[in-house]
Parts: C-alpha cells; structure tokens; sequence
C-alpha cells in the first residue's frame, strides 16, 4: 500500500466579503467565484496550467449554478482542461472541498488542485406557490390553444406571493438563530460574553487590515477592498444596544453578536510537496488531520454542538491535547455557538457522558482564537467561510512560530467540519 504523502497549503485568495444586498447585490455566484479563483491564478502564476481537479461549492444555489465549479474553473485562466466538480456540506462547504483535494493529493491521485466555495445572499432565487408553479407546468403541456387558457384561467392573485428561500432546519423548522438561542440559555451563556467575544472579532480584523496581513490573501473586487462587514467604530455601548433577534422576549442573540447575511467567494491552493517546490511555490502549511461527525439535534442535543464531538475525536487520532495548538481557528455562526463550545469543552459532565472522556479537553487561550478576526466581523457566506479560515490560518503559520493550528467549524444539519494545520 502507498504511504500517503504529505499536502501542502500554497496559499489562498479571496474577494472581500459584503453584506448582503449591497456591494455584490448584482452578482451571481459564478461571477463571484470567477473572482476569487483568478486572484488565486494570479498570485501563483497559474495561468494556463492544467491541475488535478478542483472542488467548489455553494449552498444557497440558483439554477444557473448547475456547473458552478466547472463554469468558474473556465473563467479563471486556468488550463480548459483542468476538471472541476461540485460539493455541498451547508457551512463547512469550502472546508470539506479542501479535504477532499487533500485526499486525492495524499493518496497520488493528483499533484494539485484547487479547493473553494462561494455563497450570495442576495442573489438567492424568488419562489412561487406551489399550486402556481403547476398550473404553469399544465400549460406547457397543453397541446391546444383552449387548453393553455383553461389553464392560465385557473390562475388567481394569491399565487403571484412570492416565496423567500429561508435558511431553517426542516425537521424542527427553527432556524439556526433560533436553535443557538436554545443553546445559550442551556449553556447559560450571557449577553456580555457575546458581545465581548464580538467586539474583539471587529477589532482583530481592524487590525490585521490595518497592518497588511489581508494584502496577498484578498483580491478587490467591484471597488470593493476590504470586508464591509467590519464595524471598525462598534463598542460594548453600541453592541449592548442592539434587540435581540431571534427570542425577542427572553433573549440575547443580535445582529451584532451574530454573522449577517452575507456575499463572497474564497479558494485554497492545495499540492503536493514536488509539485510546490519544481515550480519555486511556497509551501505555508500541511493540512495533517481532519474530522467530521454529527449530532442528534432533533434528539436534544444542540444544533451546532458537532464540532465539539468532532475536535475530541480528531485530537485522539492525532495523539494531541486541546492545549497543544499554538492558534484557534473557530468559526463564529454567532459569538453564543463558540462560547457554547468551549464551555463543552470545559465540562466534565460533558467531556465525561457525551464525548466519553476521562478529564475535560479543558480551555482555550483566548489570546490565540481567531486572532485575525472571525466571521461575526469578516462575514460569513455559507459556502465560503472554510477556505477563508485555512487560507488565513496558513499564512498566520508561515509568517510567525506559531507550529499547530486547529479549524472548527459549525454547519446546518447539525453536523461539524474539523482540521489541523501544521507549519511547513
């Protein structure tokens, strides 16, 4: 059997991320993804070049999207004949194509390829009745004149409604806001907490802006140069201010201590260690290991509790303790979900009946989480966030002595995405 080789991280590329509805509002995913990939092309003079394969993904799709990857790999500068493919795991979209690019690297498949995902709020398609749409279906039938008219008669103004496509889990039709605010008040989190965890988000971005750390990881894009998601002026005062959304009465999520609505694209460069170092590439990190599990959210167990489950698994494979990293990749769905999961973390009683464990994993140091800035600042579009998590970590792992890092990330479906990163 062939000892898998090791996977190099070259780097990533994305465009800024925008709230929905405002810089991006015109685009599609495509044209976004399109984007991002040929930043990537260009800073690694991947113009022409033929890759292994390249796996992209969105979550909230229109039916153009049908070839996205394919579609973007073709407008990128990329070789026509490099192939591309779709995947699809809700939040962890972009890090679960890294993993599977990694894969097939590791396992001599291909020497490179590309890893990404791309996410529009605001190009998100409108929906009509049901009883509409099959009305309309009736008529292209028809074979007569009369037909079609008896069809079109049957038409009333209810049906012109609009439907919205929501982001709600349908076997308990609550929304992941919703389903984070159950968590909360089980794990006791404060309001305070979570908008302390917010604030320093917006001010870990600021910064990193600020002292060019985002220079060669985000390409411009429609005027656009960094995360208009970043409030650099929001303090405490302003944050405690603000309603909460999702339990109106009794609770503490807002728009503030929660990611917004947002548009954007990002992709990672994966190769093997020979590819990298014949073309003079650099190599920033390995990916070393990764885990993904689920929960049963409608069993009682909270909806973006996995990645609790998934990190103590990955971290028994890899013979490691939650201490031995030297950075914290978590993502922030909302400030709550990162607090609900290090408090897991933390809890014998949790670490003990639920993760079988011995001893809690213990706690992270807050000075190492996210320090960069997380998504509540930087945004999150759904299938975008884990290249953005692993191009910036990669790149925190090469330019400093940080040695380890660890990813985390939530998704809908009660299911969470995990990895390690190593320095090269």
């Amino acid at each position: 059997m062939t000892t898998p080789r090791r996977v190099a991280i070259v780097g990533g590329n994305r465009i800024p991320y925008c709230r929905a509805h405002t810089a991006y509002s015109e685009l599609g995913n495509e044209q976004m993804m399109t984007a991002a990939m040929r930043g990537l092309v260009d800073r690694f003079a991947l113009t022409g070049q033929r890759l292994g394969d390249v796996a992209l993904g969105a979550v909230m799709t229109h039916p153009n999207d049908w070839n996205l990857a394919r579609e973007s790999t073709l407008g990128s500068g990329l070789s026509p004949e490099t192939p591309a493919f779709d995947i699809r795991r809700a939040c962890g979209t972009s890090l679960e194509s890294v993993i599977l690019i990694a894969n097939k690297i590791a396992l001599g498949q291909i020497d490179a390829g590309i890893a990404g995902g791309v996410d529009t709020i605001s190009g998100t398609p409108i929906l009509y009745d049901e009883d509409y749409r099959r009305l309309l279906l009736e008529s292209s039938r028809a074979r007569k004149t009369s037909e079609r008219l008896k069809s079109f008669l049957k038409v009333r103004p209810r049906h012109f409604k609009p439907v919205v496509p929501g982001v709600v889990e349908p076997r308990t039709g609550l929304s992941m806001g919703q389903s984070c605010e159950v968590m909360a008040k089980e794990w006791q989190i404060s309001r305070q907490a979570q908008d302390e965890l917010a604030l320093a988000s917006h001010e870990r971005l600021a910064l990193a802006y600020d002292a060019g750390f985002y220079e060669d990881l985000v390409s411009p894009f429609e005027g656009v140069s960094e995360d208009n998601t970043l409030r650099r002026s929001t303090t405490m005062d302003k944050l405690a201010a603000l309603k909460p959304v999702f339990d109106r009465d009794n609770g503490t999520l807002t728009a503030g201590n929660s990611t917004p609505l947002t548009d954007g694209a990002g992709c990672v460069l994966l190769a093997s260690e020979e590819w990298a170092r014949e073309r003079g590439l650099p190599i920033q990190a390995y990916l070393a290991h990764v885990e993904v599990a689920a929960v049963d959210f409608v069993g009682g167990e909270g909806l973006l509790m996995a990645p609790a489950y998934a990190v103590s698994r990955m971290l028994d494979k890899a013979g490691l303790g939650l201490q031995d990293f030297d950075r914290y990749e978590i993502h922030e769905a909302f400030a709550a979900q990162v607090l609900c999961t290090l408090a897991a973390w933390e809890s014998e009683d949790f670490c003990r009946n639920r993760l079988e464990r011995d001893a809690p994993l213990g706690s992270v140091d807050r000075d190492r989480m996210n320090i960069h800035g997380g998504s509540i600042a930087a945004g999150h579009p759904f299938g975008a966030t884990g290249a953005r998590i692993v191009a910036t970590l990669a790149k925190d792992l090469s330019a400093t002595d940080a040695q380890r890092g660890l990813v985390s990330v939530c998704t809908g479906g009660g299911m969470g995405v995990t990895a390690i990163l190593e320095s090269a």
